[in-house]
């Protein structure tokens, strides 16, 4: 072997000083915080588009509900808020008692929305947790319900409720809607994922019945989705037609819904009119968002963490 053939040792590398890897350290950070940031960025831009189109229909009722019934037919359209607010909305008291109106709709939102957030979550507890005779037929039995249009009942129910004396009464619509089978079943699978079998064995070993354990130990464990069932219960008890332009007759116990269909003649619909109504219609459901919102959250995340 000549010297020429002897092996060659590769370079030795050439240490790396601490300043030099605090910089690439700190240059990884920050091309990490520049995408993260334009994630983010992105993101709000998304949820600001998707913020804007949802208040833009209100935003228009209002535009139209503030200006004269022509405001809705001008090309390019009315984008500015008018002045007739306040004389629309005296039009719509004088036509129809809308005021008293929104006070049955609110009794009858509070009213249902109580009575199935109790009946439907007992029954869910029920069907969770409690064995008899015949559960699975009779849970089947309520949720083939939900695959029978609600139009269907119209006829019997006014039937019922004429034999009762309700016609014309406000409890014609907050009985009938006491329970319903989607929230049966919504609260059986939120306690089937919320509370053990443990936890129910123990409260009947502390001597606890069944309304007791019940009472103390399903509800406060399903708080959170309670709440976000009574919210979305309230709102679709409010936004509620068909049923009460069946079965309500005077305008003192008419809904806010029925009110605002009262206010269209038989030829003609003043527009400006219906929007001014429709807009007051909207803010008492609005205002329940706003103060709900932190439940409603809550009650979302808390249904997602455990499903």
């Amino acid at each position: 072997m000549t010297i020429h053939d002897a092996p060659t040792r590769p370079p030795a590398r050439r240490p790396v000083s601490r300043s030099a890897q605090r910089s690439n350290r700190q240059a990884r950070d920050h091309q990490r915080r520049s995408r993260r940031d334009g994630v983010s960025w992105f993101g709000y831009l998304v949820l600001t588009i998707g913020v804007l189109g949802a208040l833009a229909p209100l935003y228009w009722m209002f535009v139209v509900g503030s200006n004269d019934s022509s405001a809705i037919s001008q090309f390019p359209p009315v984008l500015v808020p008018g002045g007739s607010f306040f004389d629309n909305l005296s039009f719509v008291q004088e036509r129809v008692p809308f005021a008293r109106s929104i006070l049955n709709s609110a009794i009858v939102a509070v009213a249902v929305a109580a009575l199935q957030v109790f009946f439907c979550s007992l029954a869910g507890y029920a069907f969770a947790k409690l064995h008899f005779r015949g559960r699975g037929v009779l849970l089947v039995a309520v949720v083939g319900t939900m695959a029978i249009p609600s139009q269907l009942g119209i006829v019997p129910m006014y039937m019922i409720m004429s034999e009762l004396g309700w016609v014309d009464s406000l409890q014609a619509l907050i009985v009938p809607g006491a329970v319903s089978a989607f929230g049966v079943f919504w609260m059986r699978q939120v306690v089937i994922g919320s509370i053990p079998d443990e936890l129910i064995e123990a409260a009947r070993v502390d001597g606890c019945g069944t309304f007791r354990t019940y009472r103390s130990v399903v509800l406060p464990n399903i708080r959170g989705s309670a709440a976000v069932f009574g919210l979305f219960t309230a709102m679709a008890a409010w936004n509620d037609f068909l049923w009460p332009l069946v079965i309500l007759n005077s305008p003192e116990h008419f809904t806010s819904q029925v009110a605002i269909q009262q206010l269209r003649t038989q030829y003609t619909i003043d527009y400006s009119v219906v929007m001014t109504a429709s807009v007051i219609a909207t803010v008492p459901l609005l205002l329940l968002f706003l103060l709900a919102g932190k439940q409603l959250v809550a009650g979302i995340m808390e249904g997602a963490v455990k499903g």
